[in-house]
Parts: structure tokens; C-alpha cells; sequence
């Protein structure tokens, strides 16, 4: 294999929004009252969760929601684009061939917003945390190819890589990597409260649970956005129809995460007035995971009986009213690599294919089956949709399933510590490669640790295509990889989804503020009149 200097390219086009209804685009001009912006997010802080907003030690949309807005990172993602520019740093490259050496050096007067100076020691330190403190339910397998970090100076950081990374750039990109001030954050444990100390576009002037977020303008930001607001105000609904039910009564300015199917539905066919949607295409998906080593489920045909039953067009038909589409594969439908594994493994679901599976492997009995989700936020369709799969496995009178709900934390907890024989999630992605759809499941080091191991994917598949800078030589690797999925069914694809942001009609820049990782980037929301 010849071998280059990597350099991570684009690997998918820019989002195309759609916008129906009434209202102006494009970016507005800052300064007057908060921007108002309804959301279902729900972040609680109890005993099993004391360090809700510490990016060592959370790893999920409704958080990454927050440390997008607030920290920084070495670099971040410009308006439309999917490939890391500098952000926190002025520059950064691979340091030599060997793809082995990544060097940044940062911008010269950074600050976090106590007023701090930010150096490279910073860097190093937020990364070595994450790392070292090596949470649940954080992103430290995001970081596992860190082998040592160097700071020659105040202003230049160099990571050693233990293995070629073509990802990697994309990986400082993340809130895994978010930059904390090491004068307040302790490198031995998780900073309990609600307590946000960063160098991004806003800062957190206050957290209610359960309430509202209050994010004013950093007057210490340095950094590649540009704000067309002074602050935003994110008020918390437990139920998505009173949400969206402020929004028309101009208590709100924007409803973000998340709308239910009905909701989308009607404001597409039905527009207010006074209401304008936007869609963009989005890398959503969502999963159910089956515990390969739970008593039930070791037996492979029992997991591929499960995919050959699941309806994926009734799930997205009748629950998600199209809002939402079958997924066929782990890796979902624009991203490089993807195939239909799934599809091309059992095509339509089919009860007689599913016993003659079943009998194969001498299994005559009904297979009983207990499917978690995370509790309904008010936004989401998990219980329906658990429900659903329920009826369908039931009603080929081969399982008997039940389902049951917990709250978020509790819920991904008891699923790391492989509690559960099926659960379902919702993945958004932290960066657009298909690595990120494999990779965070199936890898050596996992978001959720999992009791499937497959050494093709971890030994060959997976460091083999790190090495490729050109994204698109990945292919036959990712879809072996998607091939051995569908077979051995540790987790089966359900459905993947678009992003969708409603306003009111003065409001502009929604067509830029849903990022391909599924937040809203708050700086691009103004008032008034367009650029």
C-alpha cells in the first residue's frame, strides 16, 4: 500500500435544507431580547448522574447539545461543510507521513470565559482527562488511538497516535475533546453541578432541571463563528405539543429537538402563517442491541429470527409517519460504504423464514425477550415503537417479549453493564464516516461496551481503513463489515431520520443551525433581516 500523508478529506456533500412556510434565510444580526428555543432534551443530576455537564463524563445529543454551544475544540466545523476546519487552533496537520504525529498550534489570546488564559497545557489536559478518568457513560473510546500528548509551547500541542488515524482531526471536532480550564476541573474526578466553564460562542449563565438554560454571548470567544445573537434562552418541555403549542402563541422563537411525527406531519401539510420548517437530511439512526451473551440470545438463529421478523416499513409508516426511514444496514443511507446488508441478508420479513431459522437451530419453544428503551421525553416515540416490535415478534408466535422503560442515565448504565437482553437507541453521529457508525459499537473500546467481539472488525477492518485518507477506499472494508453485522446480528438497524427545526417567521439562520451531528448550533439563530 503506498502510503501518504493524511490529511482527512470531505466526506459528504454539504446538507441541503428544506424550508417550508413563510419567513426570511439566512444568517440575522445580533443583539436584542434571547432568542427563545423550545426543546424535549432532558438532562437530569441525581446520584447515578452528579456531573451532567462534564464532557469527561457524557456522551449523548441532549449534553453534546450544550458543549457545542459553550466549550471549544481544537476544530470545528464551518457553515455546510463536513470536514474540520480550525477552530480553537489557527492551524493544524499531520506531522509526518506516518500519519502517526498530529500537531495544532493554537490562536494567540485564547480565554475561557472566567477569563483564564488558554494554553496548550489546557489541551493536554482536557484530552488526558477524558482519557484517564475513562467514565461510563463518556466518550473516551473516541480518544483510545492517544498514545501521549507533548506542548513544546504555551502555543503548539502534538499528539502520538498509536495507530494511523485518517479520523482523527474529525475526533478534536468532538466535545470529546472539548477544551476545560485545568484550574477548574480536576483531572481525577468529574465537576459535579451544572457548572460550564469553556471558551465557545456562549456561556451558561444558568441551568434549571427540568426548566430552562440561559446562554449569553462569550466576550472571550475566539473562534471561526460568528454569533447573530446575544443570548438564547432554551426552555425545557416535557411534552412536544405544548411545546409546539408556545411556539404558535409566541412564547417561543424556535422548537428544536424533539417533534413528534404528527407534529411534522401536520406543519407540512399544513403550515401556519406565522411558522416556517426546515428539514435537513440528517445521519440519525437508531438500534436495537441484543445481548449476545445473554441465555436466549447466544444462539445466533435466534437473533437472525428477530431481524427476519422486524417490519421496518410499518415502524416507519405507521409510528413515524414517514418522517423517518427503513434502515437496512449500520451504516446509514448517503454516508460512504453503506450497503443493505440487512435487506440483501432477509429481504421482507417472513414468519416462515423466521421458524424454519429457528427449527434449524432445534428451538421449538416460544423465546422469551425483554426489549428496554429510554423513557418518552414528551418527543419521542420510543414506548410505541417498543411496543410495536413487541407485536410483531409476538404475533408470529415464535417469542414472547415484553418491554419495559427507564430514565436516561439509569437506562445506559444498566445497558453497559449488560443488565439488559435488548435495547434500542438512537445514535447520532459525532462526525460523517462510516468509522463512526462501526467503530463505536464494534470496536476494541465502545460508547456502550458490548459482549460481541469480532477480531476482523477490530484487528483488520477497522485499523485498515484509519489508514486510508481517501474516505472512499474504505468501501469493501465497510461493507464486509456491514456483511458480518448482518449476519451475526449484535445490533439490527430500524430506521434512520432527517432533522427538523420549526420558527417563527423573523427568525433566520434555521437552515444552518441543525448540524450534521444533530444539534443546533445556536450562533447561527438571529432576528431581522438576512445578510
Amino acid at each position: 500500500m503506498n502510503r501518504k500523508l493524511l490529511v482527512l478529506p470531505a466526506l459528504l456533500g454539504a446538507l441541503a435544507p428544506v424550508v417550508t412556510g413563510c419567513g426570511s434565510s439566512g444568517g440575522g444580526s445580533g443583539g436584542g431580547k434571547p432568542i427563545i428555543v423550545g426543546s424535549t432534551d432532558s438532562i437530569e443530576m441525581n446520584k447515578d448522574n452528579p456531573a451532567p455537564l462534564d464532557p469527561a463524563a457524557q456522551y449523548d445529543a441532549d449534553t453534546w447539545q450544550i458543549f457545542y454551544n459553550t466549550f471549544q475544540e481544537l476544530l470545528a466545523y464551518p457553515r455546510g461543510s463536513t470536514t474540520p476546519s480550525p477552530d480553537a487552533a489557527k492551524e493544524c496537520h499531520y506531522a509526518d507521513s506516518s500519519g502517526l504525529t498530529y500537531q495544532c498550534t493554537l490562536r494567540s489570546g485564547l480565554e475561557f470565559s472566567n477569563g483564564h488564559s488558554l494554553t496548550s497545557q489546557d489541551v493536554k489536559f482536557s484530552v488526558e482527562r477524558v482519557i484517564d478518568l475513562k467514565q461510563t457513560a463518556g466518550p473516551s473510546s473516541l480518544l483510545t488511538d492517544v498514545k501521549s500528548i507533548d506542548t513544546p509551547s504555551d502555543s503548539t500541542v502534538v499528539f502520538h497516535l498509536n495507530q494511523a488515524d485518517a479520523t482523527f482531526p474529525a475526533k478534536l471536532a468532538t466535545p470529546a475533546a472539548a477544551i476545560v480550564d485545568h484550574q477548574v476541573y480536576s483531572a481525577k474526578s468529574t465537576l459535579k453541578g451544572w457548572k460550564v466553564v469553556g471558551s465557545g460562542p456562549y456561556v451558561l449563565k444558568s441551568y434549571t432541571q427540568d426548566k430552562q438554560a440561559e446562554f449569553v454571548k462569550n466576550p472571550h470567544y475566539k473562534g471561526i463563528y460568528k454569533l447573530n445573537n446575544d443570548a438564547i434562552t432554551m426552555k425545557l418541555f416535557a411534552d412536544s405539543n405544548k411545546m409546539e403549542a408556545a411556539l404558535k402563541a409566541g412564547q417561543l422563537d424556535v422548537m428544536t429537538r424533539e417533534l413528534l411525527p404528527d407534529q411534522i406531519e401536520e406543519l407540512e401539510d399544513n403550515p401556519p402563517a406565522d411558522v416556517k420548517l426546515t428539514q435537513v437530511a440528517g445521519g440519525e439512526s437508531r438500534y436495537l442491541f441484543l445481548n449476545t451473551k445473554d441465555g436466549s440470545l447466544k444462539n445466533v438463529a435466534v437473533r437472525q429470527a428477530i431481524a427476519q421478523l422486524i417490519d421496518r416499513q410499518q415502524i416507519t409508516r405507521d409510528i413515524y409517519k414517514r418522517t423517518d426511514v427503513p434502515l437496512y444496514s449500520i451504516v446509514p443511507q448517503g454516508t460512504t460504504a453503506h450497503v443493505n446488508s440487512f435487506f440483501d441478508k432477509y429481504g421482507e420479513p417472513s414468519v416462515s423464514k423466521a421458524r424454519k431459522i429457528l427449527q434449524k437451530a432445534g428451538i421449538t419453544q416460544k423465546v422469551s425477550l425483554t426489549i428496554n428503551f429510554r423513557r418518552d421525553l414528551g418527543g419521542t416515540s420510543n414506548k410505541v415503537e417498543a411496543q410495536m416490535i413487541e407485536k410483531q415478534l409476538d404475533s408470529s408466535g415464535l417469542f414472547d417479549v415484553k418491554v419495559e422503560g427507564e430514565q436516561w442515565n439509569a437506562f445506559l448504565n444498566a445497558a453497559a453493564a449488560g443488565k439488559y437482553q435488548a435495547f434500542a437507541v438512537n445514535w447520532l453521529p459525532d462526525f460523517p464516516d462510516p468509522d463512526n457508525y462501526v467503530a463505536p459499537f464494534l470496536d476494541k473500546e465502545t460508547f456502550i461496551p458490548l459482549p460481541y467481539q469480532n477480531k476482523e472488525i477490530q484487528d483488520t477492518i477497522i485499523p485498515e481503513t484509519r489508514q486510508q485518507a481517501a474516505r472512499s477506499a474504505t468501501t469493501d472494508a465497510f461493507t464486509r463489515a456491514q456483511d458480518i453485522v448482518a449476519n451475526d446480528v449484535p445490533m439490527i438497524p430500524l430506521w434512520q431520520g432527517n432533522q427538523y427545526i420549526a420558527a417563527r417567521p423573523d427568525i433566520t439562520g434555521t437552515e444552518w443551525a441543525q448540524s450534521s451531528t444533530g444539534t443546533t448550533q445556536y450562533w447561527e439563530l438571529g432576528r431581522g433581516a438576512s445578510d
